[in-house]
């Protein structure tokens, strides 16, 4: 059971929820969300004393928002959203809505280990602005998250959720795979509109469009890595790092996806392969916000317990973006 704090939370801005049928959300009740396109996941930038610096958010999203996006996601793996408090993951989802044009998506991560938790920050978080909630797969027992203990927690996020739902499936951070068969049964209901997918099989991206074909389902590729490849099997956009730097580059290899230009597409994502690499697996969010400097935009520093990086390591950082042809 909700405790009465939550309830409270979610009985503000949830009327239309409240007053749903026993047999759960109307049909189509969170469906006609287009999720097709480019979605940066923004950085959050701080000072050296490690405060947030919503002045460096704002400039950030102000210059990223005269580019062609579908939208941004903030408060993602990118954002640094474990090392936030509760308060700062909303005040970040606030300045942000107020920062980008109306016309922008704005998805929010909102997941938390618990069901209940979850819950109030996906409610709280639409009510400052979120468009929709990104909500990331509960881990820290990982061990005991099966099918139907995931399948079980986003379903009551789904229930109660006032916005859309967006599944988020990240192993490389959370050691665990969203399976198959739960993303299946999740794409069923009427409030989950579809997932960010960020393990990078391609051969996993496609079961999940072809078992979610008779659903108003849709896949996003969470790396520029794989992208042309998750374009060429039905996925519908992509949630990439490497936007924050080179976001005109991957707007570009969506439309040449989406235009059919096969082979001129194949090139671009060639010199894109190591950038990315170099934003996520290799370097990480310091790597990421290290090229965010010299891109025009303010990475700054992490927030402890990540680390800058060493100068032979931002040296071969810079060597993967020069080799490709952008710096």
């Amino acid at each position: 059971m909700l405790v009465p704090r939550v309830w409270s939370s979610v009985r503000l801005g949830l009327s239309r929820v409240l007053s749903r049928t026993l047999r759960g959300w109307p049909s189509g009740e969170g469906r006609g969300m287009d999720l097709s396109g480019i979605y940066p996941p923004v950085t959050t930038p701080f000072t050296a004393t490690a405060e947030v610096d919503y002045g460096k958010l704002e400039e950030n999203l102000h210059k990223l928002g005269t580019l062609p996006f579908r939208g941004f996601v903030v408060q993602g793996s990118n954002g640094e959203f474990p090392f936030l408090t509760s308060s700062e993951r909303l005040e970040v989802v606030s300045r942000a809505r107020q920062a980008l044009p109306k016309d922008k998506l704005l998805l929010a991560g909102s997941g938390c280990e618990s069901t209940q938790a979850t819950v109030e920050m996906t409610v709280s978080m639409a009510q400052v602005g979120a468009d929709a909630a990104m909500v990331v797969t509960p881990c820290y027992y990982r061990g005991r998250m099966s099918s139907a203990a995931l399948i079980h927690h986003y379903t009551k996020v789904a229930d109660l959720s006032p916005v859309p739902v967006v599944l988020y499936s990240v192993p490389a951070n959370t050691g665990l795979d969203l399976p198959v068969d739960a993303v299946v049964t999740l794409s069923q209901h009427p409030n989950i509109v579809g997932i960010k997918d960020s393990g990078g099989d391609v051969t996993r991206i496609g079961l999940i469009v072809h078992k979610t074909r008779s659903q108003d389902f849709q896949v996003l590729a969470g790396s520029a890595g794989f992208l042309l490849a998750s374009y060429a099997i039905g996925a519908v956009g992509g949630v990439c790092a490497l936007a924050n730097v080179l976001g005109s580059q991957v707007c570009q290899l969506e439309r040449l996806c989406l235009t059919g230009q096969w082979e001129d597409a194949q090139k671009l994502q060639h010199r894109l392969i190591e950038p990315n690499t170099a934003v996520t697996r290799r370097f990480g969010i310091p790597g990421l916000k290290k090229t965010m400097d010299w891109f025009g935009y303010y990475g700054g520093p992490c927030r402890s317990p990540l680390q800058e990086l060493s100068p032979a390591q931002e040296e071969a950082l810079r060597l993967d973006f020069a080799s490709n042809g952008w710096l």
